[in-house]
């Protein structure tokens, strides 16, 4: 009989254990799904290590993410800008217009800024009613690039005149590495690298007609890829504007993890915003027939490697095989370029635009129903495509890494294709069945996300506080690398 109570003490005892352990499973299992389930996010990351300082050099992720403060600092710096073109009205590239955007907020934020830049013939420089932002000119060398001789002499004099510079930035190559070896208060932002151009040349092989001559590209840009590899060690920081190129810069360029920092480009929300009257009044401006049920929009460059060739053979074919189709939409192209004319060979359905200025750009956005960037150019992050999600609209983009990992993470806020005719077809047919209704939605999930990570505020708190860091002096008692989690 004691036996039996020794045997039923330990039966209790046991499915005692297995229900405080099933329990403490359950419990674990909330606890994953809430921290590292599919909702998991950088700032929940965050919540488990709220009283951790972190080494900003060494942030892994985009520190657009982070949140810096607005207030006045107690520093400002002396910086030296080195871009080889400054833009002028709506003649920009990308590069161009993050410069512009960059500098022009760091410099109303008190930061003395010295821009070496080259002079323009065919047109009066531009004039900013900022009394600390000062252009160094000098005349381009017959490719148009920065003469490196004489634009170091001016950097030079600057230097020694005053204080020296807190910090040296140079987007791209406009600062040669055969000047910048010896600077550690330096940065590099690199709007394209040859690694990831080879999708590029791929694709660009891909699309060739039989007729064409079989290009050399592959091989010469594996060959670039390995030349930067050597000589991008002689920046002391790079800074990578999409979480791809900062992955690749650490990993195929074997860049130490605290030279490399992501800092995704932004553009300005004050200008690029929802605004529904002003996208009609564009429709009305532009006669956009109100019978039309979808409104796509295309902005850039009218050129090959936009993608224009691709995305005109499938409009064409779309447009000749679908009545429905060519009865309910419109699509709106902003921009110059050969294959304008090309488009407005389609007729009606295609109103081609022809360049806009910013403001005019603003209104295009909250004009269509969504943004198609058909580009086959693998470099960057296209500003455009930041530009149309923080107006509201969801965006259409090629597959290329820096778009699927920065920008259109998943179907929420927009779609991807593949650069073949099919898949652009499949995915426009596929857009236009979704409708207005679930386009508008997607819409507001892509401003969402571009408040987020995409505007010039982050995007210039990200740089200032980068800058700080690189000019910390610790025996001041600075401390602008660590960052006290809020």
């Amino acid at each position: 009989m004691a036996k039996d109570s020794v045997t039923v003490l330990n039966f209790r005892r046991l499915c005692c254990i297995v229900l405080v352990f099933c329990a403490w499973s359950f419990i674990s299992f909330i606890y994953w799904c809430h921290y590292y389930g599919p909702g998991y996010s950088l700032y929940q990351k965050m919540e488990l290590k709220q009283n951790q300082i972190n080494d900003l050099l060494a942030f892994p992720s985009a520190w657009n993410q982070l949140d810096f403060s607005s207030k006045p600092l107690p520093k400002l710096l002396k910086i030296a800008l080195f871009v080889k073109k400054w833009p002028h009205r709506s003649q920009a590239g990308g590069l161009e217009r993050h410069a512009l955007t960059l500098h022009l907020a760091l410099a109303k934020r008190g930061h003395e800024l010295h821009i070496f830049t080259t002079s323009s013939s065919n047109s009066s420089f531009p004039r900013y009613p900022i009394s600390n932002l000062y252009f160094h000119l000098s005349k381009p060398t017959a490719a148009g690039y920065l003469d490196q001789a004489l634009v170091w002499k001016l950097f030079q004099t600057q230097n020694s005149t005053g204080r020296p510079f807190d910090v040296i930035h140079t987007e791209s190559v406009g600062l040669l590495h055969t000047r910048s070896r010896n600077q550690t208060n330096l940065a590099v932002t690199w709007h394209g690298i040859a690694y990831e151009t080879i999708h590029s040349d791929i694709i660009q092989e891909l699309l060739r007609s039989p007729e064409e001559p079989q290009g050399s590209a592959l091989t010469e840009r594996t060959m670039k890829v390995i030349e930067e590899v050597r000589f991008f060690p002689s920046y002391a920081h790079h800074v990578a504007t999409s979480d791809h190129v900062g992955d690749v810069l650490k990993r195929i360029y074997m860049l130490p993890d605290d030279r490399v920092h992501i800092i995704l480009n932004g553009v300005d929300e004050d200008i690029f915003k929802p605004d529904i009257a002003k996208g009609n009044d564009f429709k009305k401006k532009f006669g956009v027939p109100e019978s039309r049920t979808l409104v796509l929009g295309m902005a850039g460059r009218l050129v090959k490697d936009k993608g224009h060739p691709l995305m005109f053979e499938a409009l064409k074919q779309m447009l000749k095989e679908n009545e429905a189709f060519r009865q309910s939409i419109v699509v709106l192209v902003a921009g110059n370029g050969p294959w304008g004319a090309r488009y407005r060979d389609l007729g009606t359905n295609v109103l081609v635009l022809g360049p806009l200025e910013q403001a005019q750009l603003a209104e295009f956005y909250n004009a269509v129903d969504i943004f198609v960037n058909p580009t086959l150019r693998a470099q960057g992050l296209d500003h455009t495509l930041l530009e149309a999600m923080l107006s509201g609209k969801p965006v259409m983009a090629t597959r290329l890494a820096s778009i699927t990992g920065s920008v259109v993470v998943g179907t929420e806020v927009g779609y991807t294709f593949s650069p073949t005719i099919t898949t652009l077809k499949t995915t426009l047919y596929r857009v236009w069945k979704d409708g207005r209704g679930d386009l508008k939605q997607k819409g507001q999930a892509a401003r969402q996300r571009g408040l987020q990570l995409f505007t010039a505020t982050k995007m210039a708190a990200a740089y200032e506080r980068l800058f700080l860091c690189i000019s910390n002096d610790e025996n001041r008692g600075e401390n602008y690398c660590q960052y006290q989690i809020p």
